[in-house]
């Protein structure tokens, strides 16, 4: 009973125990994924396949001495992006792209069969964040500078605010359809050094804040709003402009109007009088 139970555990190691080797790549990079082949003379045949569905991309007969590349498998998402040495086996993917993402796995048959996997995350390529400076008609505090760093999500993204090398505040969001943004509120005349990050578990851009540039005092909050504000409220005035033009438009067009349904009035009570004049006079009596 005991040497049963040693067995079946192997054989579930041998099934279920094949490593998946975590692989982590930036968008338009090029990835390779080795077999890391010791005896290559005991090697027959390499098989590569992509996704849940195993599909066959990539095939190494070293008998026959042939590669064969099969990219337009999947609706051509790997058209002209493999590569396969044809004496290590290894699967080269140029110019990846985040639909790349996703489980690779070769088969290898020979004196042993074995198989790999290979689990590849391919990040967005990140944007530098934007600084910008805003302003609240309601805000209390009128010797801070307020402003907003934003850049656009993708995968695992996180927008960060640091005094220094300090963080003041972090924000991330798995909604890849919404742009993050997050807030800082500084002095005018602080000295110290700030500055906006965005980070993926393999990159980063950094934009550093230029108080002098973007912090102004002012006596009117609207002088300093950013371009975003003004033309907002140059849309609604627009809106606003549109919907009076509209509406006196509308009065002018009713008062022209009034008249001639006022004519028609008379004239209908006018026919309906000489027809009731004509139905109730009697009529002559023959002599």
């Amino acid at each position: 009973m005991f040497v049963f139970l040693c067995l079946c555990f192997c054989w579930l190691v041998g099934v279920f125990g094949d490593e998946v080797k975590s692989v982590s790549v930036m968008e338009g990079d090029s990835v390779t994924l080795q077999t890391d082949l010791i005896d290559l003379k005991s090697v027959h045949l390499i098989l590569w396949r992509f996704g849940p569905q195993e599909s066959l991309i990539a095939r190494v007969n070293r008998e026959a001495n042939t590669v064969s590349i099969y990219d337009d498998v999947l609706d051509g998402r790997f058209r002209d992006r493999l590569q396969v040495n044809n004496q290590t086996g290894d699967l080269i993917i140029t110019n990846i792209t985040t639909q790349h993402t996703g489980l690779y796995q070769i088969n290898i048959s020979g004196k042993q069969k074995s198989s790999h996997r290979f689990d590849v995350t391919v990040y967005a390529r990140l944007h530098v964040p934007v600084i910008s400076s805003y302003c609240l008609q309601n805000s209390s505090s009128v010797s801070n500078c307020l402003l907003l760093c934003s850049v656009m999500n993708a995968r695992d993204v996180s927008l960060s605010w640091y005094k220094g090398n300090s963080l003041l505040s972090l924000i991330s969001v798995s909604d890849l359809n919404i742009r993050l943004s997050l807030p800082l509120e500084v002095e005018y005349q602080d000295n110290n050094t700030y500055s906006c990050v965005v980070n993926n578990p393999i990159g980063n851009q950094t934009q550093h804040l230029n108080i002098t540039q973007l912090c102004q005092t002012c006596s009117d909050c609207v002088s300093c709003c950013d371009t975003t504000e003004v033309v907002i409220r140059l849309v609604i005035s627009a809106l606003v402009a549109a919907a009076t033009v509209a509406v006196l438009a509308y009065d002018v067009r009713s008062s022209k109007d009034e008249p001639k349904k006022r004519s028609k009035t008379a004239r209908h009570k006018v026919c309906s009088t000489k027809y009731s004049e004509r139905k109730t006079r009697p009529a002559k009596l023959p002599r």
